[in-house]
């Protein structure tokens, strides 16, 4: 949740002011562009879903999942393929269920699928007696999800806090990368973090970790990657042509907590680095990280701040695989720019989804496409939501049959619920 806000009687006066005049390095309005068709997706998920994924499997075709509460108490984790160049999605199916999970709006569960045909996932369960004592449970499936082995934890059994915001990708054809934050370093100090406070503050930080697994779900090496990283913004990562690259949000000394990356050439990974020094200090975790997308040695990263004191969405490429990036560009600014990213790539565009909000706290979801350099914008707003707060999630966006795909949590009277919409260009 971004800390800073604006008192709302100047909110309208400065929405209206701030759209009226773009920033000077702002991508120029897409001029005579053709309209895309937004179209209301039917998705296999019950009511009281939520916390959902999205994500494109080596074969084409979509998966989506989502965490949905048990009538007798607990949660289960369910998925849906939808073939390449199909109308229909499959029967749903479940992962798992369990009595004792972690379950948040911020940190959800995951799900991918390697080369190989093996499907992973993942979930966070609780292993403490302190509320923020939980940890992340593992899965692969090796026959197309219908059975799945058993879970285990990513990190060393037994240790207390935190242990999320994962992201994973394809090592190589049958073994999977993870990483997540991790907090052993604050369970040291005995200091537990929290994602209710809206701040992480005080004592050591989190980390960020790194491991593989090989195709009989087991670990083969293990990772820390950044010793100080903000507490719980998402992760993300994409495959470069010299490795897998990384972002997340860094912690430094003095609070400064702007956007990282390393990278992993399959034998080492890069110190940390900015993708940009936006100079935003902060004494607490905006619970809004980065987006990264990956062509060859050209990676594409997106990212929350509040440097200047407004909420601001910026974007920046590297032609080096993430070793270098060129000055940053502003996307969207303003008060009423809420963030939780998505980022795609598709017909060699990029599409960046985010969440805006009005001074009457109404969210609109939005879909912005730009060609490679981040220039030639095209806005679609895509959905009004009923959720307010915390409770409309991070939706998810991919590139799938010709298509941008989004789908998102929102809230009919108390009830959640999973929507979706597919964008096409003429």
């Amino acid at each position: 949740m971004p800390l800073s806000r604006w008192p709302r009687f100047v909110l309208p006066m400065l929405i209206v002011a701030l759209s009226a005049c773009s920033p000077a390095d702002a991508p120029a309005p897409a001029v005579g562009a053709a309209q895309p068709k937004v179209e209301d997706l039917r998705l296999p998920s019950p009511a009281r879903a939520a916390q959902p994924d999205l994500v494109t499997a080596p074969d084409g075709s979509l998966l989506l999942s989502w965490v949905e509460p048990m009538d007798k108490g607990g949660h289960r984790l369910r998925w849906s393929r939808r073939p390449a160049q199909s109308g229909d999605w499959q029967a749903p199916r479940t992962i798992a269920e369990g009595a004792k999970w972690f379950v948040n709006w911020a940190d959800t569960p995951h799900v991918h699928a390697l080369p190989d045909g093996s499907l992973w996932a993942h979930w966070l369960r609780s292993t403490g007696p302190s509320r923020m004592d939980y940890g992340i449970d593992l899965v692969r499936s090796g026959d197309g999800g219908a059975t799945w082995s058993a879970p285990q934890l990513v990190h060393p059994a037994g240790t207390p806090g935190d242990h999320g915001f994962v992201t994973f990708w394809p090592q190589a054809r049958d073994r999977l990368g993870i990483a997540w934050l991790d907090s052993r370093q604050k369970a040291v100090e005995g200091a537990h973090a929290h994602h209710d406070d809206g701040h992480h503050g005080g004592g050591a930080p989190m980390m960020l970790r790194a491991a593989i697994y090989g195709a009989e779900a087991k670990q083969d090496a293990e990772w820390p990657l950044d010793t100080s990283t903000c507490d719980c913004c998402t992760t993300s990562s994409a495959v470069t042509d010299r490795g897998v690259v990384v972002v997340y949000r860094g912690r430094s000394a003095d609070e400064i907590r702007d956007t990282r990356i390393v990278r992993f050439d399959g034998q080492r990974w890069t110190a940390p680095r900015d993708v940009h020094a936006d100079g935003w200090r902060i004494a607490g975790c905006p619970v809004n990280g980065p987006v990264v997308v990956a062509d060859g040695a050209t990676v594409w990263v997106a990212w929350y701040t509040e440097a200047e004191g407004t909420p601001e969405l910026r974007a920046a490429r590297s032609t080096d695989a993430g070793d270098t990036f060129g000055a940053p560009v502003t996307l969207a600014k303003g008060p009423h720019v809420l963030g939780r990213l998505g980022l795609a790539r598709g017909e060699d565009h990029l599409l960046v989804s985010w969440l805006e909000q009005a001074p009457d706290e109404r969210q609109t979801l939005v879909l912005g496409r730009y060609d490679d350099a981040w220039r030639q914008a095209h806005h679609v707003r895509v959905a009004t939501l009923s959720a307010r707060g915390r409770a409309s999630g991070i939706p998810r966006l991919q590139w799938h049959d010709d298509a941008a795909w989004l789908v998102w949590t929102d809230v009919a009277g108390d009830v959640p619920g999973l929507h979706g919409a597919r964008i096409r260009w003429p």
